[in-house]
């Protein structure tokens, strides 16, 4: 009988997928948790700060500006993901360093460098992300970015 069992890897991308579920960004919902040791260590989710309305309420400030997807990180309400799961980690007072995250989409150069200096050493994406920067950035570091089943 085949083992029906999801891998660490299927496993914890169920859980970013979880979290995606949350975000209330108008243009792409993303999601992310990080782990260590195969133990779930912070979650996140694209979305405005705590205590703010969300785009799902305001509208999207990018789509009424024209701005293309991948530009002006700077004009929009919200964070990304990976930002909030990195900013949970540090408010519960929790050790990423070494920790792996994974995340519905490829981190942006923002969210690249920030998993750089968190010390997060790979990253398991489910889909690709066109930032030619953050990739070559996230290479010169020596991080790890996978895409799930490749």
């Amino acid at each position: 009988m085949e083992d029906k069992r999801p891998s660490w890897d299927e496993y914890f991308m169920e859980m970013a997928e979880l979290a995606r579920k949350r975000s209330s960004c108008l243009r792409r919902g993303v999601g992310a948790v990080i782990v260590k040791d195969n133990h779930l260590l912070a979650s996140g989710y694209n979305g405005a700060p705590a205590g703010i309305a969300h785009c799902s309420e305001t509208g999207c400030l990018r789509e009424k500006l024209n701005v293309p997807s991948g530009q002006r990180h700077e004009l929009c309400r919200g964070l990304h993901a990976e930002q909030n799961a990195i900013i949970q980690a540090a408010k519960m007072g929790v050790n990423i360093d070494g920790a792996t995250l994974y995340c519905t989409t490829q981190p942006c150069i923002i969210c690249t460098k920030m998993i750089i200096n968190a010390g997060i050493k790979r990253v398991v994406i489910k889909e690709s992300y066109p930032d030619e920067l953050a990739q070559k950035m996230a290479a010169e570091a020596g991080l790890k970015i996978e895409i799930l089943g490749e």
